[in-house]
């Protein structure tokens, strides 16, 4: 039994380093985003971090207009982003997990 939970501790000490991996590899992931017109593009890190906003000159001439287009394709940057960060570190959650009675939430 004590090498069984001995066992258990070792490889969720194990995942949580891989994740900790994962989450810094993440932080090299490119996401990029464009409006449906190009006039706004946006890159994020799969951890959600803004890297770069390029804004076309004729979005400089309406306030509102940009704010709108920042928002809309940020928002989509940012869902890519997620999917792609939830997709990583729950494959490498659910490699990692010990078979514990009752905990199969994750298979």
């Amino acid at each position: 039994m004590f090498g069984d939970l001995m066992g258990m501790m070792g490889k969720l000490k194990e995942t949580q380093q891989k994740v900790e991996d994962t989450k810094k590899r993440l932080n090299t992931v490119l996401v990029d985003e464009q409006s449906n017109d190009g006039k706004l593009k946006v890159t994020l890190t799969a951890n959600r971090e803004i890297k770069s906003i390029e804004v076309d000159e004729s979005l400089l001439e309406d306030k509102e207009q940009l704010e709108d287009y920042l928002i809309l394709t940020l928002n989509r940057a940012i869902e890519k982003a997620t999917k792609i960060n939830e997709a990583e570190l729950g494959a490498v959650a659910k490699d990692g997990m010990p078979d514990i009675p009752g905990m199969d939430m994750f298979k």
